[in-house]
Parts: C-alpha cells; sequence; structure tokens
C-alpha cells in the first residue's frame, strides 16, 4: 500500500503548518517541511517543538532564503526531499505540497489512486512547442542567466537582462535535455526522487545551468522526470487542483466551495483562504475519515465561474471574482504615507525600507512609472491599480509574504484613503506636513502644466495662491474625514517629535524611528 512522503514548502503561520502536519500523518503518511529562512527564527523554532516528538515529521536541515521565480525554491524542496528520503524509507511517493493546501480527498481515497496506477503524477509538456506560458517571457527564461529576482529587484534583473540581450550572451541548452514545463505541485515514486538524487549528483552542469534560470520550479523536475522516467509511466497532470484568475494569479477557496472541490478528480486543493476557517475544519475532518464516496464530476472550473456571476448568498450581480473577497484581511497592516510633495513620502519610504523589514512602495495609485512586482497584469496601469485597488494590496501582501505594508499616496485620493479606511483591516496614516515656497510652488504649477517658462508673471501670481489654497483644503478634507489612526510628522518640528509620531505609526522602537526620522534631507526641496 502507497504511504506518501508529503514535501511541505511554507513562509508563515506556524500553528497552521504543525495543524497540517498533524492532520496528514493522522492518515498514515509522513511529512518533510521547509520553512522559509526568511521568515523569523521563532517561527521555525514553534514549528519545531510541536513537531519534536513526531516520529512521521521531519524538518529540512538547512534553510533556504526563498524568493519567487528564483533557484532557492528549488533547492528548498530538494533539501526536504533529501531529509524525506533518509527520514522515511518505507515511503513510496513524494507529494509537494504548499502551507496553502488541503486534502479534497480522504488518505484512504489518495492510497487507492496511487496503488491503481505505478505511474508519476507531474505536468510535463514541451517548453518551446507548448502553449503553457500564456504571457511574459519564454525562450528568454533558458537562454539568458538571470541573476536579480525580477519581482524584488526589478530594475537590476531588467539591466542585466537586456545588457546580455545586446551583447549577445545567449547561452547553450544541455544537449542531452528536452526542457519541459508545467505545474510545481507533483507526485513521483521514490524510485523516480531517487533517480532524481542521483542525477543531479552527477551532473553539476544541469544544476548551474537551472540555478540562473527563471522560474525554475515550473522546469527542473519537469525536465528530470521526462528524461530520466520512460512516457508510459508518466502521467502529465498534476493531482492537485488549482486555477488561475485572468490576471494569472492563483484563485482562492472560500467556505462555500466545500461540495464543489469534494467533486474534482483530484486529491489536494490549492490555494484555501486564510479565512475559510470551516472549509479548512471539513477538509482536514475529511482527510481521516473511512468509508467515504466520492462522486466526481470534475466540473470546478465551470462551476467556480457560475456561482461567481451569480454570487454568494443569494446576490444575482456580484463583482468579479477576485472582488468578492473585498477585505484585505482582519489581521492585516496598511500603513498610508500622505504627502503633497511626492519626493518627500519617497525619501520616508526609502529610510523605511532601508531601517526596517517593512515592504514599503511609493505612490502606486498616482504614477504610473511605480515599481512594481508582476502581479499578472493589475498593475499595469493606474486605471487598473484604482478600479481593483484592493486586490491590488491582497496581491502585494502575497508577493511579500507580509502582514504589514506601507504605501505612499497623494493627498487628492480621497475616495481611496475612505475606502482604506473602511476595511477590517489594521489602517494607519501619516501626514507628512511640509512648508510650501512660492518657489516650490511655482515649480509644481510648471510641472503639472499650469504654468511655462513664457506665462506672463500675472497669471504666475494668480497660480501660486490657488494651489498653495488647493493644498491646504486637501489636508483639511483628510482630517475631516476624523480616520482612527493618524498620525503627523511636521517639517518645522524636530526629530524627536517626528520620531515619537513615527514610532507609533510604523510600531517600531523610538531609536529606529529617530534613525528614519533623521534621514538626510528628509524635508528638502
Amino acid at each position: 500500500m502507497a504511504r506518501i512522503a508529503y514535501i511541505l514548502l511554507c513562509h508563515k503561520d506556524p500553528k497552521a503548518i504543525v495543524a497540517q502536519a498533524t492532520r496528514l500523518t493522522a492518515g498514515g503518511d509522513c511529512v518533510a517541511i521547509h520553512f522559509d529562512a526568511n521568515a523569523p527564527a521563532a517561527m521555525f523554532d514553534e514549528i519545531a517543538t510541536a513537531v519534536a516528538d513526531t516520529p512521521q515529521v521531519v524538518l529540512a536541515k538547512k534553510r533556504e532564503k526563498c524568493g519567487w521565480g528564483e533557484w532557492s525554491l528549488v533547492r528548498a524542496s530538494l533539501n526536504a526531499i533529501e531529509a524525506a528520503v533518509d527520514a522515511f524509507p518505507d515511503a513510496t511517493h513524494f507529494y509537494m505540497l504548499s502551507g496553502d493546501c488541503m486534502p479534497i480527498k480522504t488518505a484512504d481515497y489518495a492510497h487507492g489512486v496511487l496503488d491503481a496506477v505505478d505511474a508519476d503524477y507531474i505536468e510535463s509538456f514541451d517548453f518551446f512547442e507548448s502553449d503553457w506560458i500564456k504571457t511574459g517571457m519564454k525562450e528568454d527564461r533558458l537562454i539568458f542567466r538571470h541573476f536579480f529576482n525580477e519581482r524584488g529587484r526589478k530594475w537590476m534583473f531588467y539591466q542585466s537582462l537586456n545588457l546580455q540581450r545586446r551583447l549577445g550572451l545567449q547561452r547553450a541548452i544541455p544537449d542531452d535535455l528536452q526542457i519541459m514545463i508545467g505545474s510545481q505541485w507533483w507526485c513521483l515514486r521514490r524510485a523516480t526522487i531517487e533517480a532524481i538524487l542521483e542525477f543531479i549528483r552527477d551532473r553539476p552542469d544541469v544544476i548551474r545551468f537551472f540555478r540562473t534560470t527563471l522560474i525554475p520550479d515550473e522546469t527542473f523536475f519537469q525536465t528530470l522526470v521526462r528524461h530520466l522516467v520512460p512516457e508510459a509511466q508518466i502521467r502529465s497532470r498534476s493531482l492537485t487542483f488549482l486555477m488561475f484568475s485572468d490576471y494569472g494569479m492563483p484563485v482562492s477557496f472560500y467556505n462555500d466551495h466545500f461540495d464543489m472541490l469534494l467533486a474534482q478528480d483530484f486529491l489536494f486543493a490549492r490555494k484555501i483562504s486564510p479565512e475559510a476557517t470551516d472549509l479548512k475544519t471539513k477538509l482536514g475532518d475529511l482527510y481521516v475519515a473511512h468509508d467515504v464516496e466520492f462522486e466526481i464530476s470534475g466540473e470546478g472550473r465551470n462551476l467556480f465561474q457560475f456561482m461567481t456571476s451569480r454570487g454568494r448568498i443569494g446576490r444575482r450581480f456580484s463583482g468579479r471574482f477576485w472582488e468578492v473577497e473585498s477585505s484585505l484581511g482582519r489581521d492585516r497592516e496598511l500603513m498610508i504615507v500622505s504627502c503633497k510633495k511626492w519626493h518627500v513620502a519617497k525619501r520616508l519610504a526609502e529610510a523605511v525600507r532601508t531601517h526596517t523589514d517593512l515592504p514599503a512602495i511609493d505612490y502606486l495609485f498616482d504614477e504610473e512609472a511605480t515599481p512594481l512586482p508582476n502581479l499578472g497584469g493589475i498593475e499595469t496601469t493606474l486605471a487598473k491599480r484604482a478600479r481593483h485597488r484592493r486586490a491590488l494590496i491582497r496581491l502585494l501582501y502575497d508577493q511579500f509574504k507580509t502582514s504589514r505594508l506601507l504605501i505612499c499616496m497623494d493627498s487628492s485620493n480621497l475616495e481611496v484613503f475612505r475606502d482604506f479606511f473602511s476595511d477590517r483591516s489594521k489602517t494607519r496614516l501619516l501626514e507628512l506636513n511640509c512648508e510650501f515656497s512660492d518657489e516650490y510652488l511655482l515649480g509644481h504649477a510648471r510641472r503639472i502644466g499650469l504654468a511655462g517658462d513664457q506665462t506672463p508673471e500675472q497669471v504666475v501670481q494668480a497660480v501660486i495662491p490657488t494651489l498653495r489654497e488647493q493644498i491646504r483644503h486637501e489636508s483639511e478634507a483628510l482630517h475631516d474625514q476624523e480616520f482612527a489612526g493618524v498620525f503627523r510628522m511636521n517639517e518645522g518640528a524636530s526629530s524627536e517629535a517626528n520620531a515619537v509620531a513615527l514610532a507609533a505609526f510604523l510600531g517600531i522602537d523610538l531609536a529606529t524611528a529617530k534613525t528614519i526620522a533623521e534621514a538626510p534631507h528628509l524635508f528638502a526641496d
């Protein structure tokens, strides 16, 4: 009978990870956990302590700092796989999962599926001939070396790529490999896993190649399995049910998806919303149940579209599905810096990024050129960002793997301020009060097209007080909202006074806040 070693890649929520490991081992299987080294050590220690007396759970000996699209994700997988191979000699299958996955069948059903067919389950499509990649780079993923994270260091990523293109620094793909592509959520037999580990020990050139490819978790295992295993023993599909939005982002499942998920021809589903507590409870109980019959319809994608177009709880005309769950999340914090002088807020944001681990985004609703990670298309225009602003912010939380985020906004965006402060998240506002000289206002008038070099002096003298009044009016309009959690830093105040406000706003110690408040030329024009 099959015994599964689950390879669990995760980066947050230690309690949920321990709960997942507990339910999987209760079904007679075992678990190898890799916990992202970017997460605090205290979280890892919490997991290690909780599973210390559970022989069916092992932790990867080395933790990697994982980044989207990087080799680190493959290396983390291999670390967990190696730990599982050593710890569980009777494991017959190795199943890749994330912390957001949940079983949608019983353990008995899963074992039966794996016992019925002697095969590996992994999506494995020809990289060049298939249409698996819908948008973005294709060949360039492989023939150029990618040293920087495309989402975390976007400017450096494209500078490096463009330089290689200009210099013609294409590289060859290993001659004996047919590059394949597919989902990273696979289930492989023990013999296949051992063959992969032996292959990479003998072929450091292959490791060197994949180490600098883009998104290798979609090509590494997919290519090696096809290279090492006869085609008749490969089922080119995943046993994990997942769907993507038309922005290329994974769809989350909620409490009212229970029946739909059970009817799908899959063993697990990704990804389950953190707030779908009832769904998680039901699915956890399901995995260890016995004598459960399943009626497979396999119509999940069509059913999902039907449900979201009709709306939930009887709402006939609901929003598009990425807007159905419109809250940022009760446990998330959104910190908004408002300043009419954008360069001042940007300096503050840069100081925050330098002295804390808090992600800070510049004027994402005001400036189209604001550096943003690839979020599947929603980030491409100001109109899309504004129209789906809560979805955008939720994606940023997920992208940065955080529950705390700082953004900069112009004070004119009153509707956006109201929207975020009406959310269930913990929203705070820091207003940077600057002094506006006539010279600065004249330059501002020229930047926004209200004045030019040839504008008559009398017109200029009329524009400046109008701009000053507009700025004052926007500030007063924000004050009139009486938002809770508003803090202010003033250009004329001491760094000590500003540090007190900043420390309370960011939830950091006073010494760090003072360092940020004393950032060089913070308020200078």
